[in-house]
């Protein structure tokens, strides 16, 4: 795993021990002699959010208790989305874990006062797995590059049955997810969403390069439009996986919406040709599915149809286009060009 740290922030661990030490106390009653310690910062992944890791012991009962923990702290200067969906990701993590099939880290508690941190955050169970983190390329170096492709098979497979699981969760658990009046669910939804990171992206400059690809996507207006769940990062960067190579935990739904099941294959196709996939410099990562054969097993196990999935995918690549802007901004680099845009966006 890289040993890149890519948090939005460091913080002093001295001082988050003796705040978290006081509100877990809060959280159990009945705990003594409550410790944390033992932080660390995620390491080549976790670059919108401030995530650290920590170990919690306590007494209850006369029995000693120790528990791996996750603090997750909202952006506040560091913001890469223009929705705050902090609660959300939070309460649909509560929703995969009691009512899903879905492999999420299971959701202690969560703060909304700012005052204790600097800003609202949230406490999960540590699972303790492995990344395939994009810093540096998992498809270039680190286990899985050095794993068997028989392995790497089994990842693949793993990490697709849990993208499917996702569209069997039932929506009437998820209604808090629904959007505005004029775009409560489903591709209107998503679509209304990315409209408004548009208008959002071009408070500091227009992008008429961006509002021809979502002009180009409403006019190609796909036929299929199921209803399901968006993880939003669907990518198997976003999954932690066992010494088997079976996924253990989905991780990171900061985005969720109730925008269509397509939506996140067409994320994972994007996310999977970028890394793995054959392109004109770096063959197919041997063992990791085809996209027929992604396309395929996913139907099989969210018994959805994929019909019209090329749409999704050029929607995929304008939502990845305005995150590049957006993170382009944050960190004062070198904006996209605009001529690329174009040729990814199939303007070009």
């Amino acid at each position: 795993m890289s040993d890149v740290i890519v948090a939005p922030r460091v913080r002093d661990f001295d001082e988050l021990a003796d705040a978290l030490t006081k509100w877990l106390q809060g959280k159990m009653p009945d705990a003594t002699g409550i410790t944390v310690g033992n932080f660390s910062y995620p390491r080549g992944a976790g670059r919108s959010h401030e995530t650290i890791l920590f170990d919690a012991r306590w007494t209850e009962v006369d029995a000693p208790v120790s528990m791996g923990c996750v603090v997750r702290i909202k952006p506040t200067a560091f913001k890469i989305y223009p929705d705050d969906l902090f609660e959300q990701q939070f309460r649909v993590m509560q929703v995969l874990h009691e009512h899903s099939a879905v492999r999420v880290p299971r959701p202690l508690w969560i703060e909304h006062d700012p005052g204790l941190l600097g800003a609202p955050f949230f406490v999960m169970e540590k699972v303790i797995g492995r990344v395939a983190v994009s810093y540096p390329p998992y498809a270039q170096t680190g286990w899985v590059a050095e794993a068997s492709p028989q392995r790497r098979r089994h990842m693949w497979e793993s990490g697709v049955r849990q993208l499917a699981e996702m569209q069997r969760v039932p929506l009437d658990k998820l209604r808090f997810l629904e959007g505005p009046p004029h775009a409560r669910e489903g591709l209107e939804q998503e679509f209304d969403k990315y409209s408004r990171f548009v208008d959002w992206i071009e408070e500091q400059r227009p992008w008429p390069v961006i509002r021809a690809g979502l002009a180009r996507l409403k006019e190609l207006w796909p036929d299929n439009r199921p209803p399901g769940l968006v993880w939003g990062d669907a990518r198997i960067g976003n999954m932690m996986f066992d010494e088997n190579f079976e996924v253990v935990a989905v991780v990171d739904w900061e985005q969720p919406s109730l925008g269509g099941a397509l939506n996140d294959l067409g994320w994972w196709l994007v996310s999977a040709e970028l890394m793995h996939g054959a392109n004109d410099t770096r063959p197919h990562l041997e063992g990791m599915g085809t996209r027929q054969e992604t396309i395929d097993l996913w139907e099989k196990v969210s018994g959805k149809s994929a019909a019209n999935v090329e749409w999704y995918e050029d929607f995929t690549r304008l939502k990845m286009s305005c995150l590049s802007i957006s993170m382009a901004y944050l960190d004062s680099e070198r904006m996209p060009d605009e001529a690329e845009l174009a040729k990814r966006l199939k303007l070009a």
